[in-house]
C-alpha cells in the first residue's frame, strides 16, 4: 500500500466515523424533538381548559362591565336631574326668602313695638294709680 492509498483509506474511515457521529447526533435530536412534542401536547392539554375558562370569564367580565357602564349612565342622568332639582330649590328658596323676609321683619318689628308700647302704658297706669 502506498502513502496515497493509505491517506484515501484514512479519509474514508474518518468520513465513516464522522457520518456515524452525525447519525448519532441526529438520532438524539430526533429523540429530543419527540420528547418536546410530547411536552407541548401535555401543555396544550393542561392549558386548553384554562384558556376556555379564561374566555368564559372574559365574556362574563365584559357583560358585567357593560352592565356597570349602563348603570353609570343611568346614575349620571339621575345625578343630573338631582342637580337640576337642587338648583331649582335653591332659586326658589332665594325667591321665597326675598319675598317673605321684609314682611316678616316688619311684622316682628310691629309686634315688638306694640308690646313695648303696651308695657310703657301699663307702667304709666301703675305709677299714676
Amino acid at each position: 500500500m502506498t502513502a496515497g492509498e493509505l491517506a484515501v483509506l484514512m479519509a474514508a474511515v474518518l468520513c465513516c466515523i464522522g457520518f456515524a457521529a452525525l447519525v448519532v447526533v441526529l438520532m438524539r435530536v430526533l429523540d429530543s424533538l419527540k420528547a418536546l412534542r410530547g411536552e407541548v401536547e401535555s401543555l396544550r392539554a393542561e392549558t386548553r381548559p384554562l384558556l376556555q375558562e379564561l374566555r368564559s370569564t372574559t365574556n362574563d367580565t365584559r357583560a358585567v362591565v357593560e352592565e356597570a357602564r349602563d348603570d353609570l349612565e343611568r346614575f349620571d342622568r339621575v345625578l343630573g336631574s338631582a342637580e337640576a332639582i337642587s338648583g331649582a330649590m335653591v332659586g326658589g328658596s332665594r325667591m321665597a326668602r326675598a319675598a317673605l323676609s321684609a314682611p316678616v321683619i316688619k311684622t316682628v318689628a310691629i309686634g315688638t313695638g306694640t308690646s313695648r308700647a303696651v308695657k310703657r302704658l301699663r307702667r304709666k297706669e301703675r305709677k299714676s294709680a
